[in-house]
């Protein structure tokens, strides 16, 4: 639990006619987190086989799948649809056969659309062109129509069509229509003699001439009627094809998604192949794999390649050039907690596994900050709803978190006496509210908290240091014995210094616990950089003996103030929790103020005590939950936790598949 999962070496020589259909067993097996080799002398002399080409093939294919979704208005199926239906076997050259038969087909569906679409449009101009001269019946022959009249259509500014018409007189026939967007739209008859001074004054006027479309022995009435009639077919034909497009589109749906399929697969296939060198005839695959799945993968890669081939495994030591993938592997409650530590950084894979210390105290601290038995219990119906309700595994997870916050609040609830902020039960406290009493208890109470998760984040520090073979840093690091000497001593001389100075060892304890650890610290990067040199290796800092001496200098009175400004951190636990029970207070006062109300006082009341209620859930539950996580991430991890740790990603050909060590059964 302490651990990550443990890995182990993995080095397979296979035949590379097998390559291919032992890389597909690794995939579907997803328990190994393949290593790119270099090729040499102590690997294989070949480097892999180039596969551009097929890469490039594939990237096209992949693009015309997505062209043709953007068009079809389609997206991947999901896994449930996918699961439904068995894969075809598919190649490249039938992929592409498939994609230019769906191309050719839809192509021809989207051209006819955009036919209809395109004669919509026009059509729905010349309606829109004729419609302010409906009721005039006015021939569509053309203007040259008759001899002695001339017909004149369009718009000009309407403060100007008074101006007009008294400036024309009585020689021109004008017929007001619409006033559109500050125009005027006219209708006029003239005679062809008197047209050119008339259009002479129209321009003067503003006049924007609009010529009516020419049409044989018709009218705009009858023209409007004719092409909203044909508007109603074009719609209805219209409507049938956006109906034969969803039908393909639905029927070409798992065809596209087996496409795809096939090219994600290739393309991971290509690129695990990638990683190995060759010789020849063989092929060197090389990973880590989970020490439990070591049994599992031997007995599936002999079975697809028939005993030909070479497997060696071993356990992860200093001589590897690279540390191994670290994979997290806990029980359903503690899971969700592991996002809380990824979120910071995977440990390394020798350093020791905080994920149970989290657990355990940012319920906790979030309870002592959020403590009201009643929010508590909102929280755990929330958590349950979620744990239950919901399908998706990372809502579950965050129920579970608010599963066990609620419970820690609800227990807190009761040590303060607070339901709901409500006065009548606080005589029920196991202890008392946290705004009542001696405040200084509950700081003291805090301050506690924080004293044991510091202590256990230098307990681990120093596991890890030695863990790691670092024996100078896991005894004089700021953090490691001579840091945990001081810390404790020092919390001793504040708790107990009377009793210490009775027993009259007062300046013993100072050297002990004081000047030793300081001295410590101060000479740890002076040693360290004396080793280092004697050995022949760089140290950290090029500044030589004296910018070591100095670094350490620094580093010690940089340790006293981590460890005063971390412990002294962990009193806004009890600032907020008294924040809480503040909040919940003002909630009541305004409440009993807005009781005095002489109409609907009761239930104005009763709604601010409920409003109250709920900002003190989400505001102080967002609140509360943040601090906690500032305290895990800077006050504990700070003392024991790099989070430089890489994610065990196992090779697996479908796109949400987890290593098998790595699924678990839930909830």
């Amino acid at each position: 639990m302490f651990r990550t999962v443990p890995m182990m070496r993995l080095q397979a020589i296979v035949l590379t006619q097998d390559e291919r259909a032992v890389l597909n067993g690794l995939g579907r097996l997803a328990a190994v987190h393949l290593m790119r080799m270099q090729p040499g002398p102590d690997t294989a002399p070949l480097s892999p086989i180039d596969h551009t080409g097929e890469m490039v093939q594939y990237d096209r294919i992949r693009a015309r799948v997505q062209g043709l979704r953007k068009l079809l208005e389609t997206s991947p199926l999901t896994n449930e649809s996918w699961s439904e239906a068995a894969p075809a076997v598919m190649t490249a050259a039938k992929a592409i056969e498939k994609l230019s038969s769906m191309e050719e087909e839809v192509g021809g569906l989207l051209e006819h659309q955009q036919r209809l679409v395109q004669r919509q449009k026009e059509l729905s101009a010349i309606c829109e062109q004729v419609l302010r001269y409906r009721g005039l019946e006015i021939p569509l022959a053309g203007s040259d129509q008759f001899s002695f009249l001339h017909f004149i259509t369009g718009t000009l500014p309407e403060q100007n069509y008074e101006g007009l018409r008294k400036e024309v007189g009585d020689n021109v026939a004008f017929l007001p229509l619409i006033q559109q967007k500050g125009r005027q739209s006219i209708f006029a008859i003239a005679s062809r003699q008197g047209y050119p001074v008339l259009e002479k004054t129209l321009q003067q006027a503003g006049f924007q001439q609009e010529m009516l479309p020419v049409v044989e022995n018709t009218t705009t009435d009858r023209l409007f009627e004719e092409k909203e009639r044909e508007q109603e077919q074009l719609a209805s034909e219209l409507g049938q094809l956006n109906n034969k497009l969803k039908t393909v589109a639905a029927g070409f749906a798992l065809p596209l998604d087996e496409i795809d399929r096939f090219v994600d697969t290739e393309c991971r296939l290509i690129d695990a192949s990638q990683k190995f060198p060759r010789t020849e005839a063989t092929t060197l695959i090389t990973g880590w794999v989970p020490a439990f799945d070591v049994a599992v993968l031997e007995q599936s890669m002999g079975e697809i390649t028939a005993g030909r081939c070479i497997i060696q495994t071993a356990l992860p030591d200093a001589s590897m050039q690279e540390s191994p993938p670290v994979l997290l592997r806990h029980p359903r409650l503690l899971r969700p907690f592991e996002m809380l530590v990824s979120a910071y950084g995977l440990p390394d894979y020798q350093e020791l596994e905080p994920t149970l210390f989290v657990a355990l105290s940012y319920i906790v601290m979030f309870g002592m900050m959020f403590g009201d038995a009643g929010h508590g219990i909102v929280l755990v119906i929330c958590g349950l709803i979620a744990l239950f309700a919901v399908r998706s595994p990372r809502i579950k997870d965050v129920g579970i978190i608010l599963l066990f916050g609620g419970l820690s609040s609800t227990i807190f609830g009761m040590v303060y006496g607070s339901y709901f902020g409500i006065e009548v039960f606080k005589k029920y406290a196991l202890w008392h509210d946290p705004l009542e009493g001696d405040p200084v208890q509950l700081m003291y109470g805090a301050m506690g908290i924080g004293i044991a998760l510091i202590s256990i984040g230098l307990i681990l520090n120093v596991v890890n240091r030695f863990r790691q073979g670092d024996v100078i840093g896991g005894i004089l690091d700021k953090f490691g014995l001579v840091g945990m000497l001081f810390y404790w001593g020092a919390l001793a001389l504040l708790i107990y210094g009377q009793t210490i100075k009775s027993l009259g060892l007062m300046n013993i304890s100072i050297i002990l616990f004081l000047v030793v650890p300081i001295i410590g610290w101060s000479l740890k990067e002076p040693l360290e950089h004396l080793l280092n040199r004697g050995k022949g290796k760089p140290h950290e800092t090029d500044d030589g003996l004296t910018g070591a001496i100095i670094e350490s200098c620094v580093g010690a009175f940089e340790a006293i103030l981590s460890y005063l400004a971390n412990t002294i951190s962990f009193v806004r636990l009890a600032a907020y929790a008294m924040s809480h029970a503040a909040l919940l207070f003002a909630a009541f006062m305004l409440a009993a103020e807005v009781r005095t109300f002489p109409v609907g006082g009761g239930l104005f009341s009763l709604c601010v005590i409920v409003v109250g209620n709920l900002i003190a859930i989400v505001l102080e539950g967002v609140i509360a939950s943040v601090q906690a996580l500032r305290l895990e991430y800077y006050e504990f991890f700070g003392k024991f936790f790099a989070g430089s740790g890489r994610p065990f990603e196992p090779f697996c050909l479908a796109k949400e598949v987890k290593s098998s060590m790595s699924r678990e059964g839930g909830l």
